[in-house]
């Protein structure tokens, strides 16, 4: 079980307590990401975790990261669509001086001038190596077409002119902002303190009382079919096709979990086995899943020769359209069922993994899933859920597709696989 409370100004604190370990892990989430910026300041999200290590009212930038890899530590941050969050994994005995570094970083920043200077260019210079990165940038192409004319479909980093033209006011302004009671989640996971809980609330409670954060919804605009190609001389093609599919905490995530691990997620998958194993055309093929507040996807990866882009995709369409016509069979769901399950139980021993479990979950929905909890409602999926599913998301005239690799003069041989049948 999990110890949870919620302060009176609205922070929120999940522990879990795993006596057997001798580490621990602490985040502290802020539920602010890319999704809650406008065009003109896109990429200040993750432009403020970068600055954010630069230094605090008690720590310079080097005590930070001495301070928790001095114990042994190791300390790290991200930014999501819909996150922020700053996390350390450590020795367990060594929790005061982890969490002491890491809530005044969040809560008192010095956001110096000379900081965001230098870490400007940093940035710029991270947005050109994922450029760079096709595997990485045709995933970023297809948020656009699977988006448009939404944050969710602008890049998590921004674009080199929106973060050229960040000042360290609307640093300040955007921290003051979202930077609220009511928009943290404190996790913390693995051998737990005495005394911890009661250290995080103190420091917690003194916050003053604020507004919650509201994002742009995403509205779909019903049946869409599109294409990106972006030209450029790779070694191979790589792809990403993409389907609208559910938003977090939907009822049938279990089962799309399931029809991604069917499809894509081992080596034992459907895709693994007919794009690698069979035909020999990528070296690397599959499949995720991305939940969002409202709106979600189900996107498959691959790089192909070059040669036979056209031939991949149709074989790809061909797989996903298996499970909508054919029921799968009951030693392939079994063990489905089972990769699903036992994944997740290797992941929740380890202290870091059960932190961000239950940190997620508590920021993005308030609820706090056990194992037993989440083994149970997969319990309930049936293989006719997979196929439903199937039918609903997997539709001809939903299908996004982005494409990067020497494809000049081959949009509209490609554009037929997306409007005929596989």
């Amino acid at each position: 079980m999990y110890d949870r409370t919620v302060l009176d100004n609205g922070v929120k604190i999940v522990a879990h307590d795993m006596p057997d370990r001798k580490s621990a892990a602490l985040g502290v989430w802020l539920n602010v990401g890319s999704r809650y910026e406008a065009k003109r300041n896109s990429g200040i999200a993750h432009f403020l975790e970068h600055i954010i290590f630069k230094g605090s009212k008690k720590y310079s930038c080097r005590h930070i990261k001495e301070a928790i890899e001095g114990i042994g530590g190791a300390l790290n941050g991200f930014t999501s669509e819909e996150f922020t969050a700053y996390i350390a994994k450590f020795p367990a005995r060594h929790f005061e001086v982890v969490f002491d570094v890491l809530s005044d970083m969040v809560l008192n920043p010095l956001l110096p001038s000379e900081e965001i200077e230098k870490e400007r260019t940093v940035i710029i210079e991270e947005i050109k190596m994922y450029k760079d990165l096709p595997q990485s940038y045709v995933h970023q192409l297809l948020d656009e077409l699977l988006w448009p004319k939404h944050p969710l479909g602008e890049n998590i980093t921004g674009t080199i002119e929106s973060v050229s033209r960040i000042t360290r006011r609307d640093l300040a302004d955007f921290k003051q902002t979202h930077y609220a009671p009511p928009n943290i989640v404190i996790s913390l996971s693995g051998n737990l303190k005495e005394g911890s809980l009661d250290t995080i609330k103190d420091r917690f409670n003194a916050l003053k009382v604020r507004k919650r954060n509201k994002y742009l919804a995403f509205k779909e605009a019903g049946e869409h079919t599109g294409l990106k190609v972006f030209v450029k001389d790779t070694e191979q093609t790589h792809l990403a096709l993409g389907f609208h599919a559910l938003q977090r905490g939907h009822p049938d995530r279990h089962a799309l979990g399931l029809l991604h691990v069917m499809l894509g997620a081992n080596m034992s998958s459907r895709l693994f086995n007919e794009i690698r194993e069979k035909k020999g055309l990528a070296y690397e093929i599959g499949t995720q899943i991305k939940f969002l507040r409202d709106t979600g996807a189900f996107v498959v990866h691959a790089g192909i020769d070059n040669r036979k882009v056209t031939q991949a995709l149709s074989v790809i369409i061909k797989e996903l359209w298996r499970l909508k016509e054919k029921l799968v069979s009951e030693d392939e769901f079994r063990r489905a069922k089972e990769f699903y399950a036992g994944q997740l139980t290797l992941a929740l021993e380890d202290t870091l993994d059960h932190m961000l479990w239950i940190g997620e979950s508590t920021i993005a929905l308030d609820k706090t899933y056990t194992l037993d909890n989440i083994i149970g409602q997969l319990n309930k999926v049936k293989r006719q859920d997979i196929m439903r599913l199937a039918r609903q998301i997997f539709t001809r005239r939903k299908m996004n597709l982005a494409l990067i690799g020497p494809l000049k003069n081959r949009e509209q041989e490609i554009s037929k696989y997306l409007n005929s049948k596989p």
